[in-house]
């Protein structure tokens, strides 16, 4: 079932060009339920997957015979994480964008060749494969922020396919270092992972190839096209973006960089733990002196995308589990603060400034986003009971098992995301400030009520983040037995996984 996500997505796509241009609900109601046939499909391919079992196939055909490329489809634990991740943010963002008025058609057209992309990158065992979708999805989000975005659209639409195609470029070259020199003549990942590779080799494949992946996972110092896309991307392209195409790159990390090149990996380990540390700091303190609301959620995500980094550069099975935990926790939290800040905010008052917000006293103006944005940034913070606090705090086990002074630098990154998250609270909800007038919805209040859609979307997201966050062995019962499969052999060899 787990295929029909992606061919769901690109058929939805299609259809969008068979729908009247004069109808603005139909595109709205196709996307939805395109998302939602997606989710169901991704939730059914889940309950069919083996717990504790290894990699699935899902479909094998033969489709460039000369260069031994195949079209090969594949599931284990880690990848259905991720793809039930993709269909819960893919209809959360469509519910957000309920709103959307401006050429409906081809903003839910390219949103779902995006969703289908990434559904195919998450999915694909065969590196030529994984490399097309990746690009699929790479694409779309040029025009959807460059279109319907905001904040100097056209600079942050351009910022972010440089920066994504200079990565593409990294992999691509590593990928055909691998291809030649493995002399395998085949692409299949599997097969790729159990060739040895001299150690010469590895020592500057592994780096490109992880750098490569690593800028669309916002590594820094190759970070700042994330929070710059983010601000001017419209609410579900910024949902999307943080959700689940920044972990298209950490996922390319893990998959591809890591198994291919432990040794490399192994010799490189200790920079990206220091990379990863200083991005989790640096977000978190720019996070705090942030006036535009949006900047702070964009840094913020750069900050917990390097707990993601730091938890793959431990190469232990509780660090590299808490990573995947933190992709698919951030990627559920992120989105649930976007849609807050761009849609339920932003939307209504025409202003990201924390300044300004603070004098119109949202906490009773928008009494549910208030709600929502708190238990988010509870959430977000760390706290018991949310799907981050598993997923941080297996981080910091690993941490400390390989970098016991990374681990305290990172945890002081916490203290600053509590710093920052508080702030950002207070000053849009809850200011003490006197009431401006007697109207709670005074001048840039576009609509007062919080729409049944958003409603559903945000009830959405908060559930996951607290299903996960008291049962985490919903994921960690499919995401830790995946790092026993022969896939990951090389890495318990090479980098002492």
């Amino acid at each position: 079932m787990l295929a029909w996500t992606l061919y769901l997505s690109f058929a939805g796509a299609v259809g969008m060009f068979l729908l009247p241009r004069e109808n603005l609900r139909a595109p709205r109601v196709l996307a939805l339920g395109m998302a939602v046939a997606g989710l169901l499909a991704a939730v059914g391919g889940a309950l069919q997957h083996p717990i504790g079992g290894g990699i699935v196939v899902i479909a094998k055909q033969t489709w460039i015979p000369s260069l031994g490329a195949d079209y090969f489809l594949a599931a284990d634990g880690i990848s259905l994480t991720l793809v039930l991740l993709t269909g819960v943010v893919a209809t959360a963002g469509v519910l957000f964008s309920w709103n959307i008025e401006l050429r409906p058609r081809e903003f839910f057209a390219f949103y779902l060749v995006l969703i289908g992309g990434v559904y195919g990158v998450f999915l694909s065992f065969d590196l030529l494969l994984l490399l097309v979708f990746y690009e699929i999805a790479i694409v779309p989000k040029y025009f959807l922020i460059a279109i319907w975005g905001s904040t100097h659209r056209e600079y942050a639409a351009m910022k972010l396919a440089l920066y994504s195609f200079v990565g593409s470029a990294l992999v691509i070259a590593g990928f055909v270092a691998a291809y030649v020199v493995s002399g395998a003549q085949t692409f299949n990942l599997l097969e790729l992972a159990k060739f040895e590779y001299p150690r010469e080799f590895q020592l500057w494949a592994f780096p490109v190839v992880f750098v490569g992946f690593g800028i669309l996972a916002g590594l820094w110092p190759f970070h700042s096209w994330a929070p710059t896309g983010h601000v001017a991307a419209p609410t579900a392209a910024s949902m999307l973006l943080a959700g689940v195409v920044m972990k298209l790159g950490a996922y390319g990390c893990l998959r591809v960089a890591m198994t291919l090149f432990p040794e490399g990996l192994a010799a490189w380990r200790g920079v990206i733990g220091i990379l990863a540390v200083i991005g989790i700091v640096y977000g978190a303190l720019v996070a705090l002196v942030q006036r535009d609301f949006k900047f702070v959620v964009g840094f913020s995500s750069v900050s917990h995308m390097g707990f993601v980094l730091l938890g793959l550069a431990t190469v232990t099975t509780i660090g590299l589990s808490g990573a995947v935990l933190q992709m698919f926790s951030h990627g559920i939290l992120a989105g649930l603060l976007f849609g807050v800040v761009g849609r339920m905010i932003y939307d209504r008052e025409h202003t990201r400034d924390l300044d300004q917000l603070e004098a119109r006293h949202l906490g009773r103006a928008l009494p549910f986003a208030a709600v929502t944005f708190v238990l988010a940034g509870l959430a977000s913070m760390g706290l018991p009971g949310f799907s981050g606090f598993v997923a941080e705090l297996s981080v910091l086990i690993g941490a400390w098992q390989r970098f016991p002074r990374l681990a305290v630098i990172a945890g002081a990154g916490i203290v600053v995301g509590v710093a920052y998250t508080l702030r950002a609270i207070q000053k849009a909800f809850f200011s003490g400030a006197e009431m401006p007038s007697p109207d709670p919805f005074q001048a840039g209040h576009g609509e007062s009520a919080i729409s049944v859609p958003e409603k559903v979307g945000a009830g959405l997201l908060i559930a996951c983040t607290v299903v996960v966050g008291l049962y985490p062995r919903l994921l960690l019962d499919w995401i830790v037995p995946s790092f026993n499969s022969p896939l990951f052999d090389g890495l318990r060899r090479g980098a002492g996984l």
